[in-house]
């Protein structure tokens, strides 16, 4: 098993690319932390990991405070004696307005949950990454990456995420952390919801991209199940993409 003996911890992971990521890591052997605000999602994403018979505990966690984000690395390290993966998955949407008409409390909230988190994750983590090495994978996004209208919040936020990589895996690199990130495009979770119920537009969004398909949380979860193994020992400071060929569309 890729994972065996490895602790790892999961933002969002109620549900999602997060359980998904959840349940791999723990098919690999790793103990994990599900790391959510939804408990009822968070809680099942545990049982499913015990039907496996594997190690998980939930933590009710608000990735966009400090105090949270730093009870969840104190806890992680006192239930299971370490850590060695961060997984920053937690995110959210945004209303599909023009930069000029989205509130303001809006950008906080989008920013806060998509950018800030990564850097409270890191910042707290790091320290115990640091005793042994580790590595830590942040969830960006195809618009990350690429410029769509009506959504400057979660444009600005998952850009951040991709740079905010970079610098981490050049500040920690000598002390044996890989960081590198995902670039999810259109992916069958809760966020595209909302796509889903226009049916002219689905039509257009869930084709485009060079499979002409939308892609499914399993399929994330491999690339970061990737990302964080030995077979990735010399990469750090990468993005991922895995958007079916979004980016070249």
């Amino acid at each position: 098993m890729r994972l065996a003996g490895r602790v790892s911890i999961i933002t969002g992971g109620g549900g999602g690319i997060g359980r998904a990521t959840a349940l791999r890591f723990s098919e690999e052997g790793a103990a994990v932390v599900v790391a959510d605000m939804d408990e009822a999602n968070g809680e099942e994403t545990v049982r499913l990991i015990e039907e496996q018979n594997g190690q998980a505990l939930y933590m009710k966690t608000n990735v966009r405070e400090s105090e949270s984000i730093q009870r969840l690395v104190h806890k992680t390290v006192e239930h299971f004696g370490s850590l060695d993966i961060l997984v920053n998955n937690a995110g959210i949407g945004q209303s599909e307005v023009r930069g000029v008409d989205l509130e303001e409390t809006e950008w906080d909230d989008v920013l806060d949950t998509n950018l800030k988190s990564i850097f409270l994750g890191m910042k707290y983590s790091v320290p115990e990454l640091m005793k042994k090495g580790g590595v830590i994978v942040n969830v960006s996004s195809l618009l990350g990456l690429k410029g769509r209208k009506y959504v400057s919040a979660y444009n600005a936020a998952k850009g951040g995420v991709v740079l905010l990589t970079q610098n981490a895996a050049l500040e920690y690199g000598k002390d044996r952390i890989r960081v590198n990130a995902v670039a999810p495009g259109i992916i069958d979770t809760n966020i595209i919801e909302g796509w889903k119920k226009d049916e002219r537009k689905w039509s257009v969004i869930s084709q485009a991209n060079a499979l002409k398909r939308i892609g499914s949380p399993d399929e994330v979860a491999s690339a970061i199940l990737f990302l964080v193994s030995d077979e990735a020992s010399f990469i750090t400071g990468a993005t991922l993409s895995v958007d079916g060929g979004g980016l070249i569309y």
